[in-house]
């Protein structure tokens, strides 16, 4: 026998609105029970796990396992809020590059004489795809008796973009208060072209910038803590040769402090490290990029495991490429 359970009533009135206007501005077809689900039993089951392997395996302290298990926990919930927020920002980017094209459309039907939902109705031809049938659910529902206005108003606000909400509020106001509505419609798609074209102009105007951080970020620094942590390791290798050959330890020069003495880390520590930090750069790095391209940070979350990938293998490298120049190091 299934348990059903109500996962909706565990997270506040609140947080439920909340994913339930991401969901309908993503396109998700998903309740808001099975994301809260997916964000609490997956999460439960992450933090289980996450704070026994650490506390087996890595670090044998409660408190430490323990918020570890809540970073892993909040991982799966940010990486669900993430996944909604790419899907907003695609369905974002897709309608507005759809909208100078039906909107000129709009205003051709519209100069027929005929009213602004059948002109718009006509001109939700399958080309638009989703945009056709957000248009035919806008024409049920002032059919079913709701008023224009607030039809279109509930249509723009199922998209986070800037250039419908502001195409929408132009149009209700003309209904409101009168006026050429087949010339404003053409003005307003001519006004999304050249933004488009303008976009598009700053976009290769910042290339060389792009260029910058992608070398700096996700090439650059691997190299760097590549260099480093090879350099570590072949120190190590020094002290551990001079530690053998003098059991008792080396004589101090001068004040005490000038005493040499061996590294406080050790390699495995700082590969450590540095895996960490080349993760953290390169997914930063994929970010900065995607925004001063396409000005969407969010655009960016797909190029993040890739820029991951290839900072760890150009980190990789670089470690074997130095251990087999300096192999001999060790020794001397």
């Amino acid at each position: 026998m299934a348990i059903d359970i109500n996962f909706e009533r565990m997270i506040s009135r609140g947080m439920a609105k909340s994913i339930s206007d991401e969901l309908d501005m993503a396109g998700v077809k998903l309740s808001v029970n099975t994301v809260a689900g997916i964000m609490i039993v997956p999460g439960i089951i992450t933090f289980l796990l996450s704070t026994i392997l650490i506390y087996v395996f890595l670090i044998s302290n409660a408190f430490i396992s323990v918020a570890a298990g809540i970073i892993a926990w909040g991982s799966v919930i940010a990486g669900v809020y993430l996944w909604l927020e790419y899907r907003i920002d695609q369905r974002k980017t897709k309608i507005e590059a759809m909208l100078p094209d039906y909107l000129q459309i709009v205003a051709a039907n519209l100069r027929s004489g005929i009213s602004l939902e059948r002109a718009m109705l006509l001109a939700a031809r399958p080309e638009f795809s989703f945009l056709s049938d957000e248009v035919k659910e806008l024409n049920r529902r002032v059919f079913g008796g709701q008023t224009l206005e607030a039809s279109l108003q509930e249509f723009a606000s199922r998209y986070r973009s800037n250039q419908l909400s502001h195409a929408i509020r132009m149009m209700n106001e003309a209904l409101r208060y009168g006026g050429a509505m087949a010339d404003l419609v053409i003005q307003i798609s001519k006004d999304m072209r050249d933004q488009q074209v303008i976009q598009k102009e700053v976009a290769g105007q910042l290339l060389l910038y792009t260029i910058f951080v992608a070398f700096a970020g996700i090439i650059a620094a691997p190299v760097l803590y590549g260099l480093t942590a090879q350099m570590i390791t072949v120190t190590d290798q020094v002290w551990n040769g001079i530690l053998a050959a003098n059991p008792a330890g080396l004589q101090g020069v001068g004040v005490s402090f000038f005493k040499p003495t061996p590294p406080q880390i050790t390699p495995d520590e700082y590969q450590l490290f540095a895996y960490l930090a080349i993760l953290i750069i390169t997914g930063f790095a994929s970010l900065i990029i995607s925004a001063i391209s396409t000005g969407s940070i969010i655009k960016g979350l797909r190029f993040v495991p890739l820029g991951m990938i290839v900072g760890v293998l150009i980190f990789i490298v670089v470690r074997h490429v130095m251990a087999s120049i300096f192999v001999n190091i060790g020794s001397i």
